[in-house]
């Protein structure tokens, strides 16, 4: 049996901040802002902070608890997402908590219930505004909560809890390969603390003390550039070539393939990419200069076929296959991401020219060393996208599983959730 309740009436707290967002600092505590709220979770790489003072301040309705729920309220509406283990946050305007209550709902059922197309739907028809659309705070309470019955809910809880978890888990899993090759980089060509270097003589260079073995070299010396395609707007379609731009890119770098478009226009074989491909971003749409210097690797899934890619990027070209991996750190370590944003010029919108890129000046590693590298690097880039390919997956199944599980459609009542949350594993 499923009963329909106003979200209002399984509430224990709702608090919604207004007014004006306290200035930002480059540290101190974390603010939750509407756009870092996607997809279930808190994107914690694009956090923004307020000072210790601020929040005391700020924070004066109430203060989040692990488990907390969050929603935003417009641009964009119905984000959902939860307060972790450390709940010390401060929210923006446009950022509602929801701390159920627990004698009415199971808080985990309505997470997962306010993210199902049935009330993402319902959340829409009770928005208003022209441009932008919006709920209000009395909306939002009338906003009707279908409800199973509580052990139903805790069962539906269970199962996509799991689901979560897993992704959770290789996403954690994928950050530590990539910190394990970012600690070998920077052991090997940033402290010349290689396989022989005990035996190594240092001399004076133009980048610094360097083993007397090393070439100082410039990029040019070692790779050509291709810059991506400059297309029209209307070349943006619902399918066509995978087109990777600027919001492909991570902050610092990585892939993020929810950035791809799909394009239908004309290019040039020089635009092309494919998986493995190494790839820098050219531009900065802020002064802050995150992205800018930024690289990446082309993903196997979504350029099965290869793809193409935008005037913002640049394609490392004429190197061979063993050299990428390197070459992705050279590009990720901060010292070249620094010279990127210091050669930059743009009042608005930062940009650099395929020949700054080629001018950066470096110490190049004897070839078995950077060959070394690469085998090592290798694998661990592998392991990290055979763990996003399989995340992506559980992503899919989640899909698919949500609007029938927490609508009912799938009677969980019977179910045997050991087996089911072993199955998930």
């Amino acid at each position: 049996m499923i009963e329909v309740r106003p979200l209002g009436d399984l509430l224990d707290t709702l608090i919604d901040y207004r007014g004006r967002t306290p200035q930002k600092t480059d540290s101190g505590v974390p603010l939750i802002t509407a756009k870092v709220i996607k997809g279930g979770r808190i994107a914690s790489d694009k956090l923004e902070f307020i000072a210790e003072e601020a929040y005391d301040a700020w924070m004066r309705r109430g203060l989040p608890r692990p488990g907390d729920i969050l929603i935003t309220t417009e641009a964009p509406l119905g984000e959902v997402a939860q307060i972790g283990d450390d709940a010390k946050v401060a929210l923006a305007q446009r950022v509602i908590l929801l701390r159920p209550d627990r004698r009415e709902v199971d808080p985990q059922f309505l997470f997962h219930y306010l993210r199902s197309p049935e009330a993402q739907g319902r959340l829409r028809r009770r928005a208003s505004g022209t441009t932008v659309s919006g709920i209000r705070q009395p909306e939002l309470r009338a906003v009707e909560i279908s409800l199973l019955a509580r052990t139903d809910q805790e069962k539906v809880s269970l199962i996509l809890d799991s689901l979560d978890d897993l992704v959770e888990n290789n996403r954690r899993r994928i950050d530590l390969l990539e910190q394990m090759a970012q600690a070998i980089y920077r052991e090997w060509f940033v402290n010349f603390r290689y396989p022989g270097y005990e035996n190594a003589i240092f001399i004076d260079s133009p980048v610094g003390l360097v083993p007397d073995d090393w070439e100082i070299k410039r990029l040019g010396d070692i790779i050509e550039v291709d810059k991506g395609l400059s297309y029209k707007g209307s070349y943006l379609t619902e399918t066509g070539v995978p087109m990777a731009n600027l919001k492909c890119f991570r902050p610092g770098g990585g892939f993020r393939r929810d950035g791809t478009k799909p394009y239908s226009g004309p290019f040039k074989p020089k635009h092309e990419v494919f998986p493995g491909d190494l790839i820098v971003a050219n531009t900065d749409l802020t002064q802050a200069g995150a992205v800018i210097g930024s690289p990446a690797l082309v993903p196997r899934r979504g350029f099965e076929s290869g793809g193409i890619i935008s005037h913002h990027l640049f394609a490392i070209r004429s190197v061979e296959r063993e050299l990428l991996p390197w070459l992705f750190e050279l590009f990720h370590d901060d010292r070249f991401r620094s010279y990127a944003r210091g050669v930059a010029s743009g009042t608005t919108v930062l940009g650099f020219r395929p020949a700054d890129l080629l001018s950066y000046q470096l110490a190049c590693p004897p070839e078995p060393l950077w060959k070394a590298f690469g085998n090592v690097a290798e694998n661990l880039f592998r392991n990290a996208e055979d763990l996003s390919e399989a995340s992506d997956h559980l992503v899919d199944i989640r899909g698919l599983l949500l609007p029938r599980l927490v609508t009912g459609r799938i009677d969980v009542s019977s179910l045997d959730l050991d087996s089911v949350v072993e199955f998930v594993a």
